[in-house]
């Protein structure tokens, strides 16, 4: 089972930044390129939430489930 993290894709469609996002989320620049690796073993709905209010979508949007 793998599940896929595109918030690097959804913030190129809105034009939005790293630092940028990281600022408006709350979150450390660090933190959030974890996320956009995929490294990241969980992610708090709060952060989710976050991170879809800021960029206006749906967490579908961002996170993707391939089966291997």
């Amino acid at each position: 089972m793998a599940i896929i993290v595109n918030l690097d894709v959804m913030m190129a469609k809105r034009k939005m930044s790293s630092s940028e996002l990281a600022e408006k989320i709350g979150i450390t620049n660090a933190n959030l390129s974890i996320l956009k690796t995929g490294k990241g073993k969980a992610i708090r709905f709060s952060t989710l939430e976050s991170i879809c209010k800021v960029l206006n979508c749906q967490p579908g949007d961002i996170l993707e489930y391939r089966d291997e």
